[in-house]
């Protein structure tokens, strides 16, 4: 199978028989084979019963629904175990993805020998509101990640079949799935300009909080990509130069006091000194921090997963 077409949804019933309607036209005109996964999550109206009938009118249309909503991350990763089609591709289900852009995403995959290709809606119809946060969020992404993307959490995006079956999407990670990606070694990561059309049915499922959200994700993916596997290198050397301070600190001030006692200066107590205190608590945080480290360490490297590498090829080894 050429393509999967994998679509998560929450309540979109008016706006579904014309997508699956588009999409099965641009794909059978083009000749690909194909499937269509819906992943309902948990909507309230009718989406599942249009699902229903799509599917019996089209064997290519599959269906999961959840029994409540669990989030775009969890639809995804449902619908990833699922699919077929060497080249699997995502898109919204409000019609605001264009399912004439499928044919080049497949192309830019085969042919250009992406492992991942996201799409860039450069001209957007949504309000100001929606689209300044959007651009602070994804220039912070690229920085931190180091991913030269535009729009990381454009839905219409395309992977080659190893790269979805390699990884985990959790949470609230789909906004990610590029540097999951690039985590898991899958470092040939491309974009391409794609069409946005105004939202026809409904309203946007996703508020003002999903920015806050999505940097503290991005700090989560980051910091367990990069230490997951050797906490004590993070917590350890971050613990070990905060007690150093507070151990230079506190013998500095003992010496000084020394120095005043020897030669019959005056000087004030030790405990009456707010750098004494501070001193101290800045070697009980370190202490703390290394701790920590050792108690990751040992999670770590009692865990049932410690040695899952991904190999991309294997000669003469089973």
């Amino acid at each position: 199978m050429n393509i999967s077409v994998v679509i998560p949804l929450l309540n979109e019933e008016e706006s579904l028989p014309e997508l699956c309607t588009r999409i099965t036209q641009v794909l059978s005109s083009a000749g690909y084979s194909y499937e269509i996964i819906f992943v309902d999550d948990g909507s309230t109206d009718g989406s599942w019963k249009v699902i229903e009938t799509l599917a019996s009118a089209n064997p290519a249309v599959k269906g999961v629904k959840f029994r409540r909503n669990y989030g775009k991350s969890a639809a995804l990763n449902v619908a990833f175990e699922a699919t077929q089609g060497e080249v699997v591709i995502t898109m919204d289900a409000d019609l605001q993805d264009s399912p004439d852009e499928l044919p080049g995403l497949y192309k830019m995959i085969m042919e250009g020998n992406f492992d991942l290709v996201s799409g860039w809606k450069k001209k957007r119809y949504d309000p100001m509101s929606k689209t300044i946060p959007t651009k602070i969020f994804n220039g912070v992404t690229r920085r931190i990640s180091g991913i030269k993307l535009h729009d990381f959490n454009c839905g219409l995006k395309a992977y080659k079949r190893e790269v979805i079956k390699s990884i985990e999407v959790y949470g609230e990670m789909h906004r990610y799935i590029p540097v999951i990606a690039k985590w898991a070694g899958f470092t040939r990561i491309g974009e391409r300009e794609v069409q946005h059309q105004e939202r026809k049915f409904g309203s946007s499922k996703f508020g003002m909080e999903r920015f806050v959200n999505g940097f503290l994700d991005l700090m989560t993916i980051t910091f367990v990509s990069r230490f997951g596997k050797r906490p004590m290198h993070f917590f350890g050397l971050l613990g070990t130069i905060v007690f150093f301070i507070g151990f230079v600190t506190a013998a500095w001030l003992g010496m000084e006091k020394l120095y005043h006692v020897y030669h019959h200066l005056s000087a004030r107590l030790l405990t009456q000194r707010p750098s004494f205190f501070i001193a101290l608590t800045t070697m009980v945080i370190g202490s703390m921090l290394f701790l920590a480290g050792f108690i990751g360490e040992l999670i770590s490297r009692n865990s049932s997963i410690r040695n899952n590498y991904l190999t991309e090829r294997k000669l003469g080894v089973n």
